[in-house]
């Protein structure tokens, strides 16, 4: 299935590549930004029925523009980027379906795990996403984290994801080697959580063309959904039709029905 997102920087909606993302100052590679706000395509998507996006805060500046995508889509998207268990419960208040959560659990590289259960004990696994992004080293897929920038010690495997199960309701995960290049999804890491997730899974990176839908759907095993970011025509793209991504889904559900 297709699930839309909307990623704000500096107040804006933007697509990135994500692996330009820094704190150190270096040039950020933006695709696209757009001249409607984040409640037109919280709006849009609340038309088409689509649930399950996500809207992703990058950096500071980004709440306002958040809530006001909450506002207009209640209990339709997801909400991540400096989620804590502090304000954690807000994003619920103000909205959103779930809270993705990723940086705040992981310090100095590892798994925090008291962190984790504070923010399960205030939420509840069933409102959790935990965000596992990875980029590739050595053979294996390593989370990252701080503007996927830091690697972390975790390796994704069957352990990884059934562990972390016990924890949230569904994983959002980032292939951030080709994230906003559109040059194609990573069928490795697709087919991998297919066969390792045991709740839903949310796949991003490279998506180029409508064909991804079905690539990621097969090889997914029909347990990981896509989202398409650079590569819609609403965010400036060629790959793919916006329209035609909401005609997968609604083929997609008078199947299953």
């Amino acid at each position: 299935m297709f699930r839309p997102c909307i990623d704000l920087h500096e107040g804006k909606v933007k697509q990135i590549v994500g692996g330009s993302l820094s704190d150190s100052g270096a040039q950020l590679c933006t695709n696209f930004v757009s001249d409607k706000n984040a409640a037109w395509f919280a709006e849009l998507y609340k038309r088409d029925g689509l649930s399950g996006g996500h809207v992703i805060m990058l950096g500071q500046g980004n709440d306002t523009e958040a809530r006001a995508a909450l506002k207009a889509y209640p209990g339709g998207l997801q909400i991540g980027g400096g989620v804590n268990v502090g304000n954690a419960p807000g994003w619920l208040d103000a909205g959103a379906s779930h809270v993705i959560v990723t940086s705040w659990v992981f310090r100095d590289g590892k798994v925090d795990w008291d962190r984790l259960d504070q923010l399960v004990k205030a939420i509840g696994k069933g409102r959790l996403v935990i965000d596992l992004s990875c980029r590739k080293r050595d053979g294996n897929y390593f989370v990252v984290t701080d503007r996927w920038q830091k690697f972390t010690d975790t390796v994704l495997s069957a352990d990884t994801l059934k562990t972390f199960s016990n924890s949230c309701a569904e994983f959002l995960i980032h292939a951030v080697d080709v994230e906003g290049l559109c040059r194609g999804i990573d069928g490795e890491l697709v087919a991998k959580l297919g066969e390792w997730s045991r709740i839903p899974v949310t796949y991003a990176g490279g998506a180029s063309s409508i064909a991804d839908l079905e690539l990621v759907s097969k090889l997914g095993r029909g347990k990981v959904d896509l989202t398409i970011g650079s590569a819609l025509d609403i965010f400036g793209g060629s790959g793919v039709r916006y329209a035609d991504a909401v005609a997968f889904n609604r083929r997609a559900v008078r199947i299953r029905t």
